[in-house]
């Protein structure tokens, strides 16, 4: 019902906007907030795929005049879709040649079998994989893994006992928490500090690098994680098993099922571990080597096409990558990341960011904290009930005329508020790892509210926190 009636109230909106009497402010600015509010209308109600309502600005801002097809269309080509897409490839061969389960598979093994270190092991195996691939996958790689240890444990018993089903219900949650902190550590983790980087980038010229975001977003998703697993584990639901000696059991045979690595494994490790060296030591290789020219993007695709092109063993499929093997990747993503670039400069050039910044200029008793704790607030909120992208997308041209309104440094509060899209930790369709964990059947919503709220908490303690302290370090 929801998605019929925002279908229609969608484009009724953008309609009566249009055909306002008098406008409601100059003919440019109504045409754009006209198409806006009918894009935020759809993502809010998800009255269409959300990538469907991204493609609107390519029919609508060229018949209202707002801007010609192709500058519209070069949105959707911007160098950061294309690093997006490099990062989409590399983990999509992680997954076909299973080098993320082995990965995760020996990290589990590290942290024993007690039962608060197992959940800890799976934590950290999930946030280390979600910092690479999405965390939908990441999330369904582990949750095999996690469900064959319960079901170990519990095959014996008729009923299993209370501590055994809190052990499955933090394992559970500390998943899916995990999924949804682990991407926030790098560019390509997450789709919206993807959306941010390239709206900094488009916007206003400013280029965060690989590995200066990660100077601050890993040590940042590690304190958060870890303050998941104290919430999880030791506040909300605390277990007291002790050692699970079985739980060794189901990590070695599924090892054993992986086998030796392959010729194709090492390559793709090898492929990975480069890119990644690279782009951590893009400055100084650029410095040193003025005639290569490194970006983040061009890296990405070096490593893309290598995995379509490097000889990996095998006779009739000798490379690690075909074709028909990109069916797997999420176009969807890069064709919202083109709208949302297409939206934001469109607000820009209407002047929506100027006037705003006019108006939070005028309004001198707002503070940069107070404005920092109401947005992150405020976002963590909205993050649980619609797409973390469709939010960022929206916010960021908002936040942008607000932090230049203030006089405060953009990215003091940009990235804080980024951030805080990812932090949905309350609801079973607020992100596709809670739906997961969700639908596995041990754990329930108010189970999942209750470690919600605290983490929200924590979330917005630590934001605040960084942003405060780490943040003008890093990005000075």
């Amino acid at each position: 019902m929801r998605q019929k009636i925002t279908l229609i109230v969608g484009p009724l909106v953008a309609l009566i906007i249009c055909l306002w009497p008098d406008g409601i402010f100059s003919p440019l600015m109504d045409r754009v907030l006209a198409i806006a509010l009918w894009m935020v209308i759809w993502w809010i109600g998800e009255a269409v795929s959300l990538s469907v309502t991204a493609l609107l600005p390519i029919i609508t801002f060229p018949l209202l005049g707002v801007a010609a097809v192709g500058a519209v269309t070069q949105h959707y080509a911007n160098p950061i879709v294309f690093l997006f897409f490099g990062g989409f490839v590399i983990a999509l061969a992680l997954e076909k040649v299973n080098l993320h389960k082995r990965f995760a598979l020996n990290i589990v093994r590290i942290t024993g079998t007690n039962a608060n270190g197992i959940v800890l092991g799976f934590m950290i195996a999930t946030a280390v994989l979600s910092m690479w691939i999405s965390n939908t996958a990441s999330t369904v790689v582990m949750l095999p893994i996690a469900l064959s240890v319960i079901s170990l444990l519990t095959k014996k018993k008729k009923k299993p006992q209370k501590k055994y089903r809190r052990f499955a219900l933090s394992l559970m949650l500390g998943i899916a928490a995990a999924a949804n902190i682990g991407g926030m550590a790098t560019l390509i983790g997450t789709p919206p500090n993807s959306v941010m980087l390239a709206f900094l980038n488009q916007q206003y010229q400013i280029d965060i690098g690989f590995f200066q975001w990660m100077t601050f977003g890993v040590p940042f998703a590690t304190v958060l994680l870890i303050g998941a697993y104290f919430v999880i584990v030791h506040w909300c639901y605390p277990s007291h098993l002790g050692a699970l000696e079985s739980s060794s059991e189901v990590i070695e045979q599924e090892l054993s099922t992986l086998g030796k690595m392959g010729s194709k494994e090492r390559t793709v490790l090898f492929i990975f571990l480069t890119t990644a060296l690279l782009w951590m030591l893009r400055s100084q290789l650029n410095n040193w080597f003025p005639i290569l020219n490194l970006t983040d993007t061009l890296i990405a695709m070096v490593a893309a096409i290598a995995l379509f092109v490097v000889p990996a063993g095998g006779q009739k499929k000798p490379f690690v990558l075909q074709w028909e093997d990109t069916k797997n990747l999420p176009w969807g993503i890069l064709i919202l990341f083109g709208g949302g670039l297409a939206l934001a400069d469109a607000l820009s050039q209407a002047g929506f960011i100027e006037a705003i910044q006019q108006f939070v200029a005028a309004n001198d008793q707002w503070t940069v904290p107070m404005i920092t704790v109401a947005l992150i607030i405020l976002v963590l909120f909205l993050t649980e009930l619609m797409s973390n992208v469709a939010l960022v997308t929206v916010f960021l041209p908002v936040i942008g005329g607000i932090a230049l309104g203030l006089g405060a440094p953009l990215l003091h509060l940009i990235i804080p508020i980024t951030l805080a899209s990812s932090c949905a930790f309350m609801l079973p369709m607020a992100t596709p790892p809670n739906a997961i964990v969700f639908a596995s059947g041990y754990v329930s919503v108010p189970q999942m509210v209750k470690s919600g709220i605290l983490l929200n908490l924590v979330a917005i303690l630590l934001l605040l926190c960084f942003s405060w302290l780490l943040l003008p370090v890093v990005f000075s």
